[in-house]
């Protein structure tokens, strides 16, 4: 297998937008999972439906690809695998560092979705002293001291950052002058990185926070339906009732 450090994905050069190539995963998702269950073909509507976007969106972005589908059978699910995963370079191996071993990291690395995917942890790194030569995830932990040869090394050039946010920005500068072009930063805070270095943050308390604020509108807009109702049903009591409040008495037919 070629190392990431030689060879990167061609998406940009062909000018695949990146939204596309954000949308390139879920897609890939759905098919690995058709792909378990031996499905051999796929219509846009049902991929689509399994990847959640719509079908226009889906047929414009597999355009980029080259891909069009056969009209009454569909796309070939193996073939749009082995398509999708080679624009995202996942036919490749990603040597990958982990810097920061708390909980969040040790969590990361014991995550089995990274070799299935194209992407190897070559090592763990954190501060810590006495984190050294611990095994996490059967991989000992090397100390920070080390990164600039543990990356040169490894040729990686991908960097996954599990620091404190106080440390994130130092751990970055690092890794960049090391060599690293892409960073995956799980730290609660906004890096700055020079031109050519791709960050992709994941910020699980903004994900949250977002949540409850649809949480918190449902719950108004079911506050105030529940209050249409109630008002709804006191102006007919109201209008039931006599001048005095009182219900009228029954008029004979």
């Amino acid at each position: 297998m070629a190392t990431g450090r030689t060879h990167r994905p061609a998406t940009r050069s062909r000018g695949i937008p990146e939204a596309t190539v954000a949308r390139l995963p879920l897609y890939l998702r759905a098919l690995t999972a058709l792909s378990e269950r031996s499905v051999p073909t796929v219509s846009s509507e049902e991929l689509a439906a399994a990847a959640g976007v719509n079908s226009a969106k889906l047929r414009k972005d597999f355009s980029y690809l080259g891909s069009y589908g056969t009209r009454g059978v569909g796309y070939d699910v193996e073939y749009l695998v082995y398509q999708i995963s080679r624009e995202l370079g996942l036919t490749q191996d990603w040597p990958v560092v982990i810097v920061g071993i708390g909980n969040l990291g040790a969590a990361l690395a014991n995550y089995g979705g990274f070799a299935s995917r194209g992407f190897r942890v070559a090592a763990l790194i954190d501060a810590d002293p006495a984190m050294a030569g611990k095994p996490v995830a059967g991989i000992p932990v090397q100390h920070s001291d080390d990164l600039e040869k543990i990356i040169q090394d490894n040729g990686v050039s991908i960097g996954v950052i599990a620091t404190p946010a106080g440390a994130a920005q130092a751990v970055c500068d690092r890794l960049v002058a090391a060599g690293v072009t892409s960073i995956l930063n799980f730290a609660p805070t906004v890096l700055s990185v020079p031109d050519g270095v791709d960050v992709r943050k994941v910020d699980l308390s903004i994900e949250l926070q977002i949540l409850a604020f649809h949480e918190q509108r449902k719950a108004g807009e079911e506050a105030a339906s529940d209050g249409g109702v109630r008002a709804t049903a006191a102006r007919s009591e109201s209008a039931d009732q006599g001048p005095d409040g009182d219900m009228p008495a029954v008029m004979p037919a």
